[in-house]
């Protein structure tokens, strides 16, 4: 434990331990009849209490503005955008009743916005114009095996003519020519040519590659009855010619197993000074649970996520250019498992953690390393513990980014595995040879924590459940601050509520730190009852926002082009030491690749202060950002937001 944390650790217990036993000399049973909540809201709220560990308040929404928040993300205006869509419900699915809501933190106010598709389990990042990229989202709940009633799954068209590509409408009919049984697809599909292939030496032709589709199909009627075992060549009813000649369908066993999710290619940006979705073109791909990350160049990579048929999408990963709102598939294919935590290196190439949100093959895309988006060539990184308990990790770019250190907290094992983990993962890219050491550890394994940078350096981790959604009423009531500059955590104040999956976290402009979302699966430690969401946001104010005074900053530019300055005006620029730009969220499933803080350099003459922007793009980004500056008592000012073009 570094010094820092010993003295506050020393402090609070002396005032615990004052409060004691001047209770207890005034009337010993009073103390218990005082009751121990009451109690600890005594102490909670003693001054001396909150400047050492901060407190947590839950915010009043009025019922009406409620909604099962999956996503979130800091607006440049300094709202919030909370987005549920369907928010995990399948009645507000069937019923198109998609949500999302505008809160304005500092004026209370709340807004409901029209929502266009259901951006339930969809992926989102920051563009450089300000706005929020949104893409994916849910096409199809999940079906239970108890829940299925007809005999589907994947069915892979093939088309062998090389001259032209053939579209099969929805309701297509396929037959097996052995088993005899027809099954019907629920969705268009476009099958491209087949490509003629050659022998390179002598050019002789050799074959037709066919070209491939892939649909969802089902069963015309309900049963057992009509599953198949094996798989079979199916015919397809209405084609005629060289079309029936060409194009038939090959499908694995089509039976009444649990069926994932779909995803959607719908994509759209958010306005955060018009407040409104704005549609840009559809991915390539659907996907549901996909990771958005900003690549060097200033494309969007879309990676990941279930496919319109439920599918894991097989590594054909796509690219969004915020200058012809367009989407291009990269020429080589990467696999990850879903919601894949992937970040930008300043030398331009990707970082993979290994941390992830869910779906995908336990052997497929796991291991973490660097990846050269251009070349496609991965280049593992060793060392990590607990490697087969990554999944609901979290992953957080360590302040100052410059240091290019990450940490992996936590996570548990594949799917609903009761495996958790302790660990906290190091990992220092800037090494001649990367590799993962463990870090503190955390009291307990810990699946979904959530992790928010703040000015001072420090990194709260707060969250997460023992188990899989909190089964067995496992929820961790802990926070912790850690300190990258003396590697170790700090205890303070308890969060009220428990947050495990479809929960996050984002930092404030004002300093604070916004909780929201958590989806138990169960509501008892009998796990006999389902679980609730939860509705409640939740914001915890750091130990830093109880000194007596705090650094101001006005004035300067609103634009600071990397490699350029900006001058700001503090009354207490004398005293200010550190300056950060923090880079907004965009949180879901344990997941926020965006955040990341900045040093700045910076210079002092009277009450002015000199910012000079580092001329990385790969560290700085295109984009709003805001501008902290911290006193000699580690205390941030309120954020001025910058845009760097």
């Amino acid at each position: 434990m570094n010094d820092r944390a010993g003295r506050r650790r020393a402090r609070r217990l002396a005032i615990g331990t004052a409060v004691v036993l001047a209770l207890a000399g005034m009337n010993g049973p009073w103390l218990y009849r005082f009751g121990t909540e009451k109690y600890h809201q005594y102490q909670i709220n003693k001054p001396e209490y909150k400047a050492e560990n901060g407190k947590w308040e839950i915010v009043d929404f009025p019922e009406k503005y409620r909604q099962n928040t999956i996503h979130a993300a800091l607006l440049r205006t300094g709202k919030v955008l909370l987005v549920a869509g369907s928010g995990n419900n399948q009645d507000n699915f069937d019923a198109k009743k998609f949500d999302t809501r505008i809160w304005d933190p500092v004026k209370g106010t709340i807004k409901k916005v029209p929502t266009p598709s259901d951006l339930f389990c969809t992926g989102h990042t920051q563009l450089a114009n300000g706005n929020l990229l949104i893409a994916g989202g849910t096409k199809r709940y999940e079906k239970l095996k108890g829940d299925v009633t007809k005999a589907g799954g994947l069915m892979i068209v093939h088309n062998e003519n090389p001259d032209q590509p053939i579209t099969l409408p929805a309701g297509t009919k396929f037959t097996g020519k052995e088993n005899g049984r027809t099954f019907v697809s629920k969705d268009p599909v476009v099958v491209e040519r087949a490509t003629k292939v050659f022998d390179k030496q002598t050019g002789k032709f050799l074959r037709n590659d066919p070209g491939l589709g892939r649909i969802y199909v089902e069963a015309q009627k309900s049963g057992a009855k009509y599953e198949t075992g094996t798989q079979d060549n199916y015919r397809i009813q209405g084609l005629t010619g060289t079309d029936a000649r060409n194009t038939y369908g090959i499908a694995q066993k089509l039976a009444l197993d649990k069926k994932d999710f779909q995803g959607i290619r719908d994509a759209f940006e958010f306005d955060p000074v018009a407040e409104k979705y704005i549609k840009v073109d559809p991915m390539k791909e659907a996907r549901w649970y996909p990771t958005l990350t900003t690549l060097s160049d200033g494309k969007i990579l879309s990676v990941s996520g279930l496919d319109d048929i439920g599918q894991l999408v097989p590594g054909k990963n796509e690219v969004f250019d915020p200058k012809t709102k367009k989407w291009t598939y990269l020429p080589k294919v990467r696999q990850f498992p879903t919601y894949p935590a992937l970040f930008l290196m300043q030398n331009g190439k990707v970082f993979y953690s290994g941390s992830n949100a869910g779906y995908g093959p336990d052997n497929v895309g796991r291991v973490p390393g660097i990846w050269d988006v251009d070349t496609n060539k991965f280049t593992k990184i060793p060392g990590l513990s607990d490697a087969n308990a990554m999944e609901t990790s979290g992953t957080v770019l360590l302040p100052p980014a410059q240091d290019e250190k990450y940490m992996v907290i936590g996570g548990g094992g594949v799917g609903e595995s009761k495996l958790s983990s302790n660990r906290t993962r190091l990992v220092d890219m800037k090494a001649d040879s990367p590799k993962f050491v463990d870090g503190p550890t955390l009291e307990k394994g810990t699946r979904y924590p959530q992790a928010s940078i703040l000015p001072d350096d420090s990194v709260l981790v707060s969250g997460g459940s023992e188990d899989y959604r909190g089964r067995g009423d496992s929820n961790i009531l802990q926070a912790r601050l850690y300190h990258p500059d003396t590697n170790t955590f700090e205890s303070v104040a308890d969060p009220l509520v428990g947050r495990n999956y479809h929960s996050g976290s984002l930092l404030l402009p004002d300093g604070r730190v916004m909780f929201f979302g958590s989806d138990s699966l169960y509501g008892d430690k009998a796990n006999t009852k389902p679980g609730v969401f939860e509705q409640r946001i939740e914001i915890y104010t750091p130990p830093y926002l109880y000194r007596d005074s705090r650094p101001s900053l006005s004035g300067g530019p609103q634009t600071i082009a990397r490699g350029a300055s900006g001058t700001f005006t503090s009354p207490q620029a004398s005293v200010i030491k550190k300056v950060r730009l923090i880079r907004p969220s965009a949180s879901t499933h344990v997941t926020d690749v965006d955040q990341r803080s900045i040093e700045l350099k910076f210079t002092v003459s009277g009450d002015k202060v000199k910012v000079t922007v580092p001329e990385n793009k790969n560290l700085v980004q295109s984009g709003w950002y805001m501008l902290f500056v911290d006193d000699d008592q580690g205390t941030p000012s309120k954020a001025q937001w910058v845009r760097v073009p």
